[in-house]
């Protein structure tokens, strides 16, 4: 199915380059072509030439290539999208802060706190924005939970939990081979950590203790597979969390987060694709959502509009406007207790998140034009 770019209403649109067409960097496409009104997708790269070629003659998008050094250097791009694998994820971003671009980049920032620090150092230096992609911020009830926070509805924080259910299927895991060790922490989990983060504002995280099994496919466990996973997170504020990930909910996508503080309680997600329930003779029901890109969808589309208007105010020399947005200092703050979390469960120890990384409460800072950090 072929698809025609949406008609830009804004004059100036922004020109986004992409760097990965996989399945996450496929969706973001079409929501910059389809869905954002003042983005245009101008140029497609990937390594995979055929999946650029299908992409792109999908959207009418009519510059690709197999280099994304190519959309990095190519003067009519204001901005770059990067979907690629985590390995490069810290390299793309550096590459395109020193050619002038703004980045949005799929979570995580960089395999190690060092590297991703050397791609935030270029874009600071650069005074361009970076934003990653942390979607949960952007869905409604998400929203809703912090906004109650900060409105001091449950008062301090005292106990937190966010989790992430994969969908699955009776079969289990496919290729459980493939999936690199330290996934369900530094891909998977990462998110609960970038919620928890930011749903206990002026707090950070202190100490990390994680356990974590093959459950799912224990015939994968000996080549590093880790598929079930529990984290507790103690933060400066006394405030304790518990995050957990499994790759197989059989009943379809789970996302949940929960704040219980002094003063109350506040919950936000679930895997119900509405509230219409049935009730049968066979009992009571609800359908649920079974891909990522249709519990979010509307989050997915919002990130990255949000990012499109961050772009916008640095090119028109103003300050962009937005809470949710997730900068630099989440993205270290959230790898610091993924990777905290991993050394945690092989060691079987609690892990002091300062050895893995200086942390401070994190709020994310984009700069006008001519303005560095």
């Amino acid at each position: 199915m072929s698809y025609l770019q949406h008609p830009v209403e804004d004059a100036k649109p922004v020109r986004i380059g992409l760097i990965g067409a996989g399945w996450i960097g496929s969706f973001h496409a079409e929501s910059i072509a389809l869905r954002i009104p003042a983005a245009r997708l101008d140029a497609v790269a990937d390594p995979d030439l055929p999946a650029v070629e299908a992409l792109a003659g999908r959207l009418g998008v009519s510059k690709i290539s197999a280099d994304p050094a190519d959309v990095i250097n190519d003067p009519d791009i204001d901005a770059v999208l990067i979907a690629a694998p985590v390995r490069f994820h810290a390299g793309l971003i550096g590459a395109a802060a020193r050619a002038g671009k703004d980045v949005f980049c799929e979570k995580p920032g960089g395999r190690t706190v060092e590297e991703l620090d050397e791609a935030l150092d270029a874009a600071d230096t650069a005074g361009v924005n970076v934003q990653f992609g942390f979607n949960r911020r952007y869905a409604a009830d998400f929203a809703a939970a912090r906004k109650l926070i900060d409105d001091g509805v449950v008062g301090t924080p005292q106990l937190m939990r966010s989790l992430t259910r994969d969908p699955g299927t009776s079969a289990g895991i496919a290729n459980p081979e493939r999936i690199a060790p330290g996934t369900i922490f530094l891909e998977t989990l990462i998110h609960d950590f970038d919620t928890l983060n930011w749903l206990n504002p002026g707090a950070f995280p202190v100490r990390v203790h994680a356990v974590a099994d093959a459950l799912v496919a224990p015939e994968a466990k000996a080549g590093g597979l880790l598929d079930t996973a529990v984290v507790t997170i103690t933060y400066s504020n006394g405030a304790i969390a518990v995050a957990e990930a499994n790759f197989n909910a059989l009943y379809g996508y789970d996302v949940r987060g929960e704040v219980f503080g002094s003063a109350g309680m506040v919950t936000a997600g679930g895997p119900q694709e509405s509230s219409a329930t049935t009730y049968t003779a066979a009992g009571i029901g609800a359908a649920t959502v079974r891909l990522n890109v249709d519990l979010f969808r509307e989050a997915y589309t919002a990130e990255v509009g949000d990012f499109v208007d961050a772009v916008k105010a640095r090119r028109d020399g103003a300050l962009a406007k937005g809470r949710n947005r997730p900068g630099g200092a989440d993205a270290r703050n959230a790898l610091a207790v993924a990777l905290a979390a991993f050394r945690s469960a092989e060691s079987g120890m609690p892990v002091d998140v300062a050895t893995i990384a200086a942390l401070l409460p994190a709020e994310p800072q984009f700069h006008p034009v001519g303005e560095t950090a």
